[in-house]
């Protein structure tokens, strides 16, 4: 059996931290078992459906490496769900129903008044045609539902293990609105027919979702796909991300902050595994550790942080040819391999080399903590050329002159220098900087 799998994203919102992670189990699903990943626009909804948050996930999808092998949008597959919604109208699984949102409000509150369930009544079973007649006459338009068979629901969950329901536990969901528009449940249930989905993966909060989609696949003479549903991504305080709220877009951290798509990558792979989370070299990494087996269903936290340790770790080992293309087009075309290298390892987001090109070119505000050091600094300063044995030269020649050693000798120098308490080693920053900028700094200081 080739795996199929699909990501169905609904375009009312932009493409979030909480949906990378879903679309990226599911790829990673397709990948390691060499199958077929959809992306599948679920826009059946015309009114929230925006068309630029359609090119949001894609351009996301794309920037991680989340390429598709397949498309498809629910808006134009209308034909497709017509006839599937006639079949299961033909055998007696749908059936209209006629109450009004205040009537089937005041039937939820009795029975939850009870102590029971909120579960529909079927009394539009008991509907006459006459009875049915005089509602079309009122104009009133039927929704229609579902009529779940009264039997146990059971599934071998990848990820929950044995998941279990009882249909006369559940109410009849509503897959048609009074407007003739189907609802996301008997168009997902038809697509995944239709395109051989074999995988469903999805948030948790989908499980009684899957319950009444089984009996669907098996009223439309199709063998339940197997289903995973994973758990959803909360945020430090332990609650749930919210894609309405713009909880961590995918735009804002790759265009604003920067991030490293593989940085997102390491993380959402491997956050809520019982993998450690660790910065991956590849994305061949997290389709090589990829097993369903290892997910739990403790509610993972999105570690901001964490993300920008990971990227920092990241840029730290990347070669000057990764990056070269990207410092252009930040405006440091002038960088060479030499810079590349001394301050990678101060980096944390790339953005972050032009305080570094800033502290090596100028102009810097040099911090005075002791004039008269300065000026001994000033006059011992080597002459040029400079390389990476200048700074052990110079540092040596000023603590002979005076007596000075450890931080009390260091951080004057690179105070006075660079302006900064922290940095990229002088060793190898002195020769980019240059004698004639050294010197202009200890002279301002001194």
């Amino acid at each position: 059996m080739t795996v199929a799998v699909r990501f169905a994203p609904s375009p009312t919102g932009t493409l979030h931290v909480g949906s990378v992670r879903t679309a990226l189990i599911v790829w990673l699903c397709a990948r390691k078992n060499k199958g077929n990943f959809m992306l599948r626009i679920d826009d059946t909804d015309l009114v929230r459906s925006k068309e630029e948050n359609v090119d949001d996930i894609m351009a996301g999808l794309k920037w991680l490496g989340l390429t598709w092998d397949s498309f498809a949008r629910q808006r134009d597959r209308g034909a497709d769900y017509d006839r599937a919604i006639q079949k299961l109208k033909d055998n007696g699984r749908l059936y209209p129903c006629y109450e009004t949102e205040d009537e089937l409000g005041l039937k939820r509150k009795a029975l939850l008044s009870q102590g029971k369930p909120p579960i529909y009544d079927r009394a539009a079973l008991e509907l006459t045609d006459a009875q049915k007649k005089q509602f079309e006459a009122e104009g009133r338009r039927p929704h229609w539902r579902f009529k779940l068979e009264h039997k146990p629901i059971i599934w071998q969950d990848l990820v929950r293990g044995h998941v279990e329901f009882h249909g006369k536990d559940m109410t009849d969901p509503v897959l048609i609105r009074e407007d003739g528009r189907p609802l996301y449940h008997i168009c997902s249930v038809i697509d995944d027919i239709d395109f051989g989905i074999t995988h469903i993966v999805r948030g948790e909060d989908h499980v009684s979702n899957t319950a009444s989609h089984v009996q669907m696949f098996e009223a439309l003479g199709a063998t339940p796909p197997q289903f995973a549903h994973v758990t959803l991504l909360g945020d430090m305080e332990g609650k749930k991300l919210s894609k309405r709220k713009g909880s961590f877009s995918v735009s804002s951290l790759r265009d604003e902050v920067g991030i490293e798509p593989l940085a997102l990558i390491s993380l959402m792979s491997r956050i809520g595994t019982s993998d450690p989370i660790e910065p991956l070299s590849s994305i061949q990494d997290a389709i090589d550790s990829f097993d369903f087996a290892k997910f739990s269903r403790n509610l993972p936290k999105f570690d901001e942080e964490e993300l920008y340790r990971l990227n920092a770790k990241i840029l730290h080992k990347m070669e000057f040819a990764q990056v070269k293309d990207r410092l252009a087009a930040l405006g440091m075309g002038d960088v060479d391999e030499a810079f590349w290298l001394a301050v990678r390892p101060n980096l944390e987001l790339l953005a972050d080399i032009k305080d570094w090109w800033q502290v090596a070119k100028g102009p810097v505000t040099p911090v005075i903590e002791d004039a008269e050091f300065a000026k001994i600094a000033a006059e011992l300063l080597p002459e040029g050329p400079w390389d990476n044995k200048t700074w052990e030269q110079w540092v040596g020649a000023i603590k002979a002159k005076t007596d000075r050693k450890g931080k009390a000798l260091f951080m004057p120098l690179r105070l006075s220098i660079t302006g900064q308490e922290h940095g990229p080693e002088l060793g190898v920053l002195l020769p980019l900087i240059g004698r004639q900028r050294v010197l202009e700094r200890l002279k301002s200081a001194a």
